[in-house]
């Protein structure tokens, strides 16, 4: 599970967790209210219909066009119902709720005729509602149903313009990181092919000179023609990285510093932060490039999180390593729990860390520890070079 699954999920069951209380507490009221005011078991009508609108809102993310529809539908049925069977006037708070819940929702996540015709069926009920109303009544439960309807027209969609935003922003990031790690992999390519074009004119030197020079032997030019091999080789492999996260075509940037830059990142994060541990692999020359500028860039964001979100943390440990396959990357921090109402560390700086990571075709994680902290942890493949 990384950050993003974790903190939607923890969100989701927060909020039904609350939802169900506010439901519990509206039907239990209206239950009271309508067994001291009418008596008898006029009551159980209204409690049950309210019942069914608020189970349906509480699992309204597996298919919300058919919750919302079903919701709406229950409410028409149980307004008729309580007129012609002369019963209360419905809905009443606990279905209101409900109907505001589904409408809402409806109104954030469906698409834009979707939404528009659960906002409309939505003010035909509430319409329904007052026309069902009989004439001796207050009109308290028409109004009550039209401040719902209007609650969930309003957070509906400011909640949709919110999503939209922040949506528009993690692309952007990940747009961002993407043309950022093409532009660094555009030099290295660039690096590879001068170098191919100098070897190549070294050989055509080679070949023209006398016979006699010693320099000019067969072995000469076998040699740098395997040399223009390894260099064409290595070009084309940062090329086809470079077609898969190309997005813009901008003149390049200077490539970011590798993992032999860190120690300097981790004194300066020192002096404005907890202390830093750092240990790093015997050798890390036979990266490619683009690897090492994402592990340098991991650790970046990493400390930078911690310097704004864990002022507390005592230590911070970050460590890299390399296998035959793999780099691995990992940024430890030991800061005590957060309070519940303080925001979650992560935030966009992530999300495009994770885009840089995923081009590359690596994973990263990034959440709580088991006890207290929080774990970034990437980890790259990467088929280390042999140094020539």
């Amino acid at each position: 599970m990384d950050i993003g699954q974790w903190r939607s999920g923890r969100g989701t069951t927060a909020a039904d967790i609350g939802l169900g209380a506010a439901f519990a507490v509206a039907l239990v009221f209206q239950a009271v209210a309508l067994a001291v005011s009418w008596g008898g078991h006029y009551w159980l009508f209204d409690f049950t219909a309210g019942v069914v609108v608020c189970t349906i809102a509480l699992v309204r993310r597996r298919h919300r066009v058919r919750a919302t529809a079903a919701g709406l539908a229950v409410a028409a049925g149980t307004i008729l119902v309580a007129r012609v069977a002369e019963l209360p006037a419905e809905p009443g708070p606990a279905m209101a709720l409900g109907l505001s819940v589904l409408v809402g929702s409806a109104l954030r996540t469906l698409s834009v005729p979707l939404a528009g015709v659960a906002a409309a069926t939505g003010f035909a009920v509430v319409v329904l509602s007052n026309l069902a109303t009989a004439p001796s009544s207050s009109g308290a439960v028409a109004a009550l149903n039209g401040i719902g309807w209007v609650a969930a027209l309003t957070v509906g969609l400011c909640l949709r313009l919110f999503d939209a935003g922040r949506k528009a922003t993690i692309d952007r990031v990940r747009r961002d990181e993407r043309l950022e790690l093409a532009r660094e992999m555009h030099d290295v390519v660039a690096h590879h092919i001068t170098g191919i074009v100098l070897q190549a004119q070294a050989t055509q030197i080679l070949a023209r000179r006398r016979p006699d020079n010693p320099e000019n032997s067969l072995a000469g030019i076998e040699r740098a023609l395997a040399g223009i091999e390894t260099a064409g080789s290595e070009a084309l492999t940062a090329m086809r990285r470079v077609v898969g996260v190309l997005r813009d075509t901008d003149d390049a940037a200077p490539a970011m510093p590798g993992p032999e830059h860190l120690s300097e990142l981790v004194a300066r994060f020192d002096g404005h932060g907890p202390p830093v541990r750092l240990r790093l692999p015997e050798r890390t020359s036979g990266w490619p490039p683009e690897v090492t500028t994402t592990v340098y860039r991991v650790v970046q964001e990493s400390l930078t999180n911690v310097s704004r979100h864990a002022p507390h943390a005592r230590s911070v440990e970050v460590s890299v390593a390399q296998d035959e396959q793999a780099v691995r990357v990992e940024v430890l921090d030991d800061a005590p729990p957060a309070p519940a109402a303080s925001p979650l560390r992560g935030g966009y700086g992530l999300v495009g860390m994770r885009e840089r990571v995923e081009a590359l075709g690596g994973t990263l994680y990034a959440g709580p520890r088991p006890r207290e902290g929080w774990s970034v942890t990437a980890t790259l493949p990467v088929a280390v070079r042999e140094p020539r």
